[in-house]
């Protein structure tokens, strides 16, 4: 029956607390300028160096959502991965992200609904392990009952 679920998919009925997936970015100028493009937030501050200079940043900053995406990669394409359904998330920004860090984005798995299949995760995305958001994901994850 998993025939009809990509590879790397994880159907609720396999999913344990405690799982954990990531992946690993560098965040690049273009990463940026597209995000920018894409969500018409076009603020100096992740665009413009001499005016990023002058913020409390001391330079230019990654959109935070940028940094999220990161956490809905994880989620859509590793755990669950395909199939999933994202219902919430909680976001805590903590440090900036700058062109060319290196952001490591992760998922753990804190509880689970198996009867609902809901799956709260525990996410967030570090740099050189410094954490620079934290949060909450509430996902549906796909089930072989249903394909």
């Amino acid at each position: 029956m998993l025939d009809n679920f990509p590879r790397g998919t994880i159907c609720i009925e396999d999913i344990e607390i405690g799982m954990t997936r990531h992946l690993m970015k560098q965040v690049t100028d273009r990463d940026i300028e597209l995000f920018a493009e894409v969500s018409t937030d076009r603020n100096p501050v992740h665009l413009d160096d001499d005016y990023a200079q002058d913020t409390i940043f001391e330079g230019r900053i990654a959109h935070g959502m940028l940094t999220a995406g990161l956490i809905s990669a994880v989620i859509g394409e590793q755990l669950p991965g395909h199939g999933t359904v994202y219902l919430g998330q909680t976001l805590k920004f903590l440090a900036p992200v700058r062109p060319g860090d290196m952001v490591r984005a992760e998922v753990e798995v804190i509880d689970m609904d198996i009867a609902k299949r809901r799956v709260t995760l525990k996410t967030q995305c570090t740099i050189d392990g410094k954490p620079v958001l934290k949060g909450e994901a509430m996902v549906l994850a796909p089930s072989r009952k249903f394909d």
